[in-house]
């Protein structure tokens, strides 16, 4: 199953790269969200390898899946594998500057079943797809508007 959707951000690309590759600040959010997160590697720096464990609850059970991020382009792109129970998955989000105080943010998430068991939650998944689809724009649309803001508060006005 695959969600993608793009968003133009009134800010330039490294500011928005910056806040999309802000993983303490997507940690704190889960951890509000009720998800249990860790870091499992060791790096002190931004870049291929970072890996977290997380757990979360779905439809009354808890589920837990390793996001490891694969692909590090400051400012262009990033790419995060998300291996679960049953499900295995890639996000990448590409970055292109429309000019220098625009940029066009692009998202993309596919979520593969790996089991019966998964690939019949993705079937059922597929019949509420519009809703699926609505949520995650929606969330894109929201993390659009928060760079935005910040960077309007940034410029003082």
């Amino acid at each position: 199953m695959k969600f993608s959707t793009r968003e133009d951000i009134e800010a330039p690309a490294g500011t928005v790269f910056a806040a999309a590759s802000d993983f303490a600040a997507f940690e704190r959010a889960a951890l509000r969200r009720g998800a249990e997160v860790a870091r499992t590697d060791l790096s002190a720096l931004p870049g291929p390898g970072m890996a977290w464990s997380v757990r979360f609850p779905v439809r009354g059970r808890m589920r837990r899946l390793v996001c490891t991020l694969d692909h590090f382009d400051p400012p262009n792109a990033l790419a995060c594998r998300i291996d679960g129970s049953g499900f295995g998955g890639l996000m990448t989000l590409n970055l292109v500057a429309l000019s220098r105080g625009r940029t066009r943010l692009a998202v993309q998430l596919e979520i593969r079943p790996l089991t019966i068991a998964a690939r019949l939650m993705v079937q059922a998944a597929r019949l509420n797809r519009g809703a699926h689809v609505r949520r995650f724009e929606e969330r894109v649309q929201r993390f659009a508007a928060q760079v935005e803001l910040g960077e309007a508060q940034r410029r003082g006005g």
